[in-house]
């Protein structure tokens, strides 16, 4: 995370008229990852801005330059306080070991790249008298995925918690060709129009065809063997998509105590090509090539190291994860 021109310190408040209505807060902590979206975020703040002040929404900003601080700043809030997030999948991740479990509130804005969660729940980027509409009903608890995996020798394991999903494999390879992925299409060398999330994901998809990996793992669901063998990508979820609008677990749900289980077996790139295009028709799960379940935990052990990504986050290749929901942990008000 790190500052925008446009924004107020970190820790500045604005005062606001009275408010009109009650709310299930006292104040708000606004959560700024300004570079979020390809900058997208500070660019927008500004507008941002005014429509919490037209909303009488009382907020202290918070705008810092690594996510560790904005963690450490989150913990040390006052009881009362909720947090609004401005950014992607991403930023409200790394914010949820100050979240889970505690009791505080958390809404969202869209502004990041993907913005699968907040897509999943109607949320759109730009629509922010829709998204601040949301902050005045009361709380619903959302469940959360805690993932581990191994940190080195030895029996110390790497924490991470989500509200979106993971995956492992292909749509990893994806996640970090989307680093490379251009702002603009190129028309007869001349810029053309701008990429949307979902262009850009398009984009870094077929380029990752080229290098598609295809390794065994052992896919076990509380316990139970799903697959065993060959697999191109295996999807943990607790939403419905990712890359910017992939439906890849059309029967998630973030509120029904399960996460979702999607992997393809026996698939090469022509393959792996045609169901994509099933993806997007989200005719998928009737493909005989997908393994789907349901449950509260799921192990994953490759045999080689796997590219993994986190809520569209890269972690590095891995070998084995878990993977364990915790049904009602997040006080979530932006739910639809």
């Amino acid at each position: 995370m790190s500052g925008s021109r446009s924004a107020p310190r970190s820790g500045s408040s604005r005062p606001v008229p009275s408010q009109p209505t009650a709310l299930p807060f006292e104040s708000l902590a606004v959560v700024l990852n300004a570079q979020a979206g390809r900058g997208l975020a500070g660019r927008e703040w500004p507008r941002l801005e005014a429509a919490l002040a037209a909303a009488h929404l009382p907020y202290t900003l918070l705008e810092v330059g690594a996510a560790a601080l904005a963690l450490a700043q989150v913990s040390a809030l006052p009881g009362g306080v909720a947090v609004l997030a401005v950014g992607g999948d991403g930023t409200v991740s790394n914010l949820l070991p100050a979240l889970v479990g505690t009791g505080r509130r958390l809404g969202v804005v869209p502004l990041g790249t993907g913005n699968d969660f907040a897509g999943m729940l109607g949320l759109k980027p730009g629509d922010f008298a829709a998204a601040l509409a949301r902050l005045s009903r009361p709380p619903h608890a959302a469940d959360a995925l805690r993932v581990t995996w191994p940190a080195g020798p030895g029996s110390l394991r790497s924490e991470r918690w989500l509200l979106n999903g993971l995956g492992m494999g292909f749509d990893a390879q994806v996640a970090a060709r989307l680093t490379q992925a251009p702002a603009r299409l190129s028309v007869l060398g001349l810029p053309g129009p701008r990429l949307p999330g979902f262009g850009r994901y398009l984009w870094a998809a077929l380029s990752a065809l080229r290098g598609l990996q295809v390794g065994g793992v052992e896919v076990r669901v509380d316990g139970e063997l799903l697959h065993a063998g060959p697999s191109c990508l295996v999807a943990v979820m607790n939403g419905t998509r990712y890359g910017g609008g992939f439906r890849i677990s059309p029967h998630s749900s973030a509120f029904d105590g399960q996460l979702n289980v999607v992997l393809g077996a026996r698939v090469g790139r022509l393959g792996l090509l045609s169901l994509m295009l099933a993806v997007l028709r989200v005719r998928h799960l009737a493909d005989s090539r997908v393994r789907q379940a349901q449950g509260g935990r799921v192990t994953l052990r490759w045999e080689r190291p796997t590219p993994v990504h986190l809520d569209g986050e890269l972690i590095g290749a891995q070998t084995e994860l878990d993977v364990e929901l915790r049904p009602g942990a997040v006080q979530f008000l932006s739910w639809q």
